[in-house]
């Protein structure tokens, strides 16, 4: 006989808002779905009003290309904002619409008149045989690299949407060429951006984060310390980004050289450093003595961090979107000519960019959360570190001529920093068991007040500290008295994991798979449009 609860049963309610729950999300999904498919059916519109008589392959491909940019927008652009919303520098909506509005603008003023039909070179494209097949292979490399970037946005998974077009582009190519077709020094160099980007990315972050507790966190008098080196800070911040913009955003409309460049970034960081100082050292007295309010010192530049990294990032990856349909769009146009480079329309480079945007509103809060706040916990100084490391890791690599990923340099920023906390909370605990050690396990006096000492100590000091007590045991002087359920919540200190092991396999793992990933569904994506084409 089945229980009949009351109204007022609390399992009862309980189990309404569950229900509750549960429709509310549903209908956020349903809406979400519906805004992407009216702009589908938009897209469809334009793109058959455009040709008499409508052209059906154009048509189509337009659709796959949009469907690309909404995916690049609900994927890649987690790297730009990701870091400023974990932090709390941008609310989420905040970051929403920032990076919607500087990609779209990225894509539209710097995104180029041109783009290489073929991407990358990964094949070669006198071997493609004809207009027809070309045409079947961008199409496949679209829609497989589209697919690929919502299979990793629906699992939180940060990708490279470049990977994923080379990817689908060799894998179409070589299902309709043969392996012969591909250039597979070029892949293997895309291969070996795995490795190189995220650990790149990691070290820069890492380094400027233990910069920053060395000159800031660590000192005594942190006001004072931030006064004198944020500015510098951000100076920094200034120079690599007006250089990362004129060499990466700005390079389709203004062509600039890299020394010019650098020149250039480094007047703008000494003009934002004369003008920061000042105006740190006039609230100085006003800024409290703890790491929060030297943390909101960083919010500011975070957000115009945030603002660059989304125009940078829409004027260099709409390629990723529209390259192919500009290409589709240029073959079919010209009559069978293949050519090597694709002329971009206006409505083209909207479609790129208003993809990237509605995938960005719609889907890309999941990803930006990855990034920014379930990998490891991050503030502005953190987060600080992470933008500018990426920056700086692909103004260098750029000029090194290594193939680099924007997106496995962030998420390996946050993976750097993440680990440099590691290891500095475990250093600190072994610098409190040797504390201990060399004082009289019940003497919690003598303990505290050499802790109270130790802690007001500039770094020099501690370590003159640390090697008299050091000494002190040497010679026997003071034995240790240390116990052992001491001894083991030191070893639980020294486990404690603030990156999340889970995050990294995932992430990982979906690096790895991109490339061949998107290259199997590509061809399998070529076979069936050609079986379909051909029937």
């Amino acid at each position: 006989m089945p229980l009949d609860l009351p109204s007022h049963s609390p399992m009862n309610h309980l189990q309404i808002d569950k229900l509750h729950g549960a429709a509310k999300s549903g209908h956020a999904e349903l809406i979400r779905l519906g805004v992407a498919l009216l702009f589908i059916v938009g897209i469809i519109f334009y793109t058959a009003l455009r040709g008499s008589p409508p052209n059906i392959m154009l048509i189509v491909a337009a659709v796959i290309g949009a469907y690309m940019a909404m995916n690049i927008g609900a994927n890649d652009v987690a790297n730009n904002v990701g870091p400023a919303v974990g932090s709390g520098a941008l609310t989420m909506g905040g970051a929403l619409i920032i990076a919607a509005i500087f990609e779209a603008a990225g894509a539209l003023i710097a995104g180029g008149d041109v783009v290489t039909t073929i991407r990358s070179g990964i094949i070669d494209p006198e071997q493609i045989p004809d207009l027809q097949t070309f045409v079947w292979i961008m199409m496949a490399a679209l829609l497989a690299g589209a697919l690929w970037l919502n299979v990793a946005t629906a699992v939180g998974a940060p990708v490279s949407t470049t990977h994923s077009i080379v990817g689908a582009v060799l894998g179409a190519g070589v299902a309709a060429g043969g392996f012969g077709i591909a250039d597979w020094g070029q892949v293997g160099t895309i291969a070996a951006s795995w490795v190189i980007s995220p650990l790149l990315g990691g070290v820069f972050a890492a380094l400027f984060l233990y910069l920053i507790k060395r000159t800031i966190t660590y000192r005594q008098d942190m006001v004072a310390a931030a006064t004198n080196t944020v500015p510098l800070l951000v100076g920094l911040m200034a120079w690599t980004f007006t250089t990362y913009l004129i060499l990466k955003g700005l390079n389709k409309v203004w062509k600039v050289d890299f020394l010019p460049a650098v020149l250039y970034g480094l007047a703008a960081g000494v003009v934002v450093m004369l003008v920061l100082r000042p105006l740190l050292k006039s609230r100085q007295s006003q800024i409290s003595n703890t790491k929060q309010s030297v943390n909101k010192l960083f919010t500011v530049p975070l957000i115009f961090a945030a603002a660059l990294l989304s125009f940078a990032h829409g004027a260099n990856d709409v390629a990723n979107a529209i390259g192919p349909l500009a290409a589709i769009n240029d073959a079919l146009a010209s009559a069978g000519e293949l050519h090597g480079k694709a002329a971009i329309p206006l409505w083209v480079m909207m479609i790129g960019a208003l993809g990237i945007s509605i995938g960005l509103a719609l889907y890309g809060p999941k990803v930006i959360r990855t990034v920014g706040s379930e990998i490891t916990e991050l503030d502005q100084m953190r987060a600080f570190c992470i933008a500018l490391a990426a920056t700086i890791t692909v103004i260098v690599a750029s000029q090194m001529g290594l193939p680099v990923s924007s997106t496995h340099i962030a998420v390996g920023g946050v993976f750097g920093v993440g680990f440099l906390r590691e290891y500095l909370k475990a250093s600190h605990a072994r610098t409190l068991d040797e504390i201990k050690a060399h004082h009289p396990e019940d003497d919690q006096e003598a303990i505290e007040a050499f802790m109270a000492r130790f802690d007001r100590a500039t770094i020099q000091e501690k370590g003159l500290m640390l090697a008299e007590l050091k000494e002190q045991a040497r010679q026997q002087l003071d034995p240790a008295h240390f116990s052992k359920m001491e001894r083991k919540n030191l070893k639980k200190v020294y486990r404690q994991e603030l990156v999340k092991r889970s995050q990294i396999m995932k992430i990982a793992a979906a690096w790895v798979i991109t490339v061949p990933a998107s290259a199997l569904m590509a061809a399998m994506v070529y076979f069936m449009l050609r079986g379909m084409l051909l029937a």
